[in-house]
């Protein structure tokens, strides 16, 4: 009750910061709202790229570990509640923008109503599903009549969401309550990198040369989903001495947890020729180009890493417990490589070297559909087009 108190009077104050600044006209400028930054940087990256001259301002969540404020020509602020001059600051940008791009679920969009021609696109942070999202998760059910209707109007903000199969773009239907026509078919944009051999080469060659250990021997990447406890109760399921016994000669590990999680640092030591902590890392797809083999669970990782023709394995340590609390979206089983549940199962998969990349191919096919290579040119030539469709009438009315 507290929580919903707190939340309708950040919302309430927020609708009247965004309503008087609405009164103000529409400048040339496109507002990100980001927490992850890496959609964000390859967009605007294309933008630059085209030419396209429009005031870029980056409204950032401290989850967001891209340096924003690096790029010159654009104006990163901190996206922050608690800050009653960032909350004025940000309802200034989004009031005053003609078109808005985020890349997670944000709050103030349930009291807001952008003015006419003014589109939100969604950037969405994951480039597929494993897990449920959205009003696909019974928690969602769960929750009080209010905040049904406030997620509500969250997503429908959402005037466009961009898309990278029809895979996904099913799964969006059903998640945020969209329809077709609002599906952006570009593909993901920070994918592009896996089709740029200059790019993926320089940031390979970058990794090693910070890191030399990590030469001469098969990477292991683990990237396990993170949970909602773990922040204060974090314990690693992998039995670390087991894998360091079996695997250390031929292997290195690396890890990839959420950052907020410092637990690892007693393996950097221990195991400090195995174990090598990149949870601090701001892009896993750079980490993406190291790996021989990718360990994770019910993250969408595996569709960017599909792209490399790799193989991964599973370890679903908690799969009747999380496909009950949280939901998965059809049959795990049909995800593109073994599925494990203990250590000792985990290290067998990977010794064994038995992968269906036949199935990875068909997997990658699948899911990155749009994702050619040129999805961030897409996105910013659709954007173009609504930006100039804002002056001559072709963007759809104001929402409700």
């Amino acid at each position: 009750m507290q929580r919903e108190m707190l939340v309708a009077a950040y919302l309430f104050v927020f609708k009247v910061l965004f309503a008087l600044f609405k009164m103000m006209p529409l400048q040339r400028k496109v507002t990100f709202v980001v927490s992850y930054g890496d959609n964000a940087t390859y967009i605007y990256e294309e933008m630059l790229r085209q030419g396209l001259q429009y005031q870029v301002v980056f409204l950032y969540k401290e989850t967001c570990q891209y340096n924003l404020g690096a790029y010159p020509e654009a104006k990163a602020f901190p996206f922050e509640t608690a800050s009653p001059l960032n909350m004025l600051r940000a309802a200034y940008h989004l009031a005053t923008a003609s078109q808005v791009i985020v890349d997670n679920y944000f709050g103030f969009l349930a009291g807001v109503r952008f003015k006419k021609g003014v589109q939100c696109v969604q950037t969405w942070h994951a480039a597929g599903a494993v897990k449920k999202f959205g009003m696909m998760t019974p928690s969602f059910y769960r929750r009080s009549g209010k905040a049904q209707k406030r997620f509500r109007r969250v997503y429908a903000n959402f005037h466009q969401i961009v898309v990278g199969s029809d895979l996904q773009g099913e799964i969006y239907k059903e998640a945020f309550g969209v329809e077709e026509h609002q599906l952006l078919k570009t593909g993901i944009p920070r994918a592009d990198l896996f089709f740029d051999e200059k790019r993926k080469q320089d940031i390979l060659s970058r990794l090693l040369k910070e890191n030399p250990k990590l030469r001469g021997k098969r990477v292991i990447l683990y990237a396990p989903t993170f949970r909602d406890k773990e922040l204060k109760e974090f314990r690693l399921q992998l039995d670390m001495e087991r894998m360091y016994q079996a695997l250390h000669e031929d292997y290195i590990l690396v890890m990839k947890l959420h950052p907020a999680i410092r637990h690892l640092m007693e393996y950097d030591r221990r195991y400090e020729t195995f174990v090598y902590d990149y949870s601090q890392h701001p892009d896993i797809n750079d980490l993406l180009l190291l790996t021989d083999i990718l360990v994770t669970d019910y993250s969408s990782i595996p569709v960017e890493f599909s792209l490399l023709g790799k193989p991964m394995i599973f370890f679903a340590y908690d799969l009747q417990r999380y496909r009950k609390k949280r939901g998965i979206i059809g049959r795990y089983e049909d995800v593109p490589g073994p599925v494990v549940f203990h250590t000792e199962a985990l290290i067998e998969a990977i010794r064994s070297n038995q992968f269906d990349y036949e199935r990875i191919q068909r997997f990658a096919e699948d899911w990155n559909q749009y994702s050619n290579g040129r999805a961030s040119e897409g996105f910013v030539e659709a954007m173009r087009r609504q930006l100039g469709g804002r002056h001559t009438g072709g963007l759809p009315p104001e929402r409700p």
